[in-house]
């Protein structure tokens, strides 16, 4: 008796929390296989193009660079002043965590503005990833000693603080937001 009544009390969050699952292992899955069609590539044409937006952005701050694809799956190199610093693989592109932020605000779905807030999100997220990406071999190039600090712990902190700003946001004043009808 009381498991049952804890059980409907629980409805509502077990409801989000499966949602959440749900969309997420779809989201990976197909993900994968994207992935998959370019398992004899280099590196798949989505994180390529992320590359070549850090590079660019890189070349306007100043740091003259180039790319150049790596041997087998190494990825693709950034070279910096003409020297090999860094390189990007298929994990940098960042699409893990736009995958997470996407399942998440849609497991809170609220009609339309679920859609519009999913893709102002993710052109942050993106725009935010880019701009990690050319931050971090502008430290490597300049301050060497840094690069394996901002790699593994500055840089993650800012995308995923970034994603979790955006939930916050998303459940602040969109998902448990009351309508004003209805007061």
């Amino acid at each position: 008796m009381y498991f049952c009544v804890m059980l409907n009390d629980l409805k509502p969050v077990l409801r989000i929390l499966l949602r959440f699952v749900g969309i997420y292992l779809i989201l990976v899955f197909l993900y994968q296989m994207y992935l998959n069609q370019y398992d004899t590539e280099i590196i798949d044409p989505f994180s390529r193009w992320v590359a070549g937006q850090a590079n660019w952005l890189q070349n306007v701050c100043g740091f003259s660079s180039t790319l150049q694809d790596g041997i087998g799956k190494e990825g693709i190199r950034f070279i910096v002043r003409g020297e090999y610093l860094t390189r990007m693989v298929e994990g940098c592109n960042a699409i893990s965590v736009m995958i997470m932020f996407v399942a998440f605000i849609f497991a809170f779905y609220k009609g339309a503005k679920t859609f519009l807030f999913v893709v102002a999100g993710l052109v942050a997220l993106h725009l935010m990833n880019f701009g990690r990406i050319a931050s971090l071999n502008m430290v490597i190039a300049d301050y060497p000693d840094y690069g394996k600090m901002f790699h593994d712990y500055v840089f993650p902190g800012i995308i995923y603080g970034t994603v979790i700003i955006l939930w916050i946001v998303w459940i602040k004043f969109f998902a448990l937001k009351q309508n004003d009808e209805s007061a």
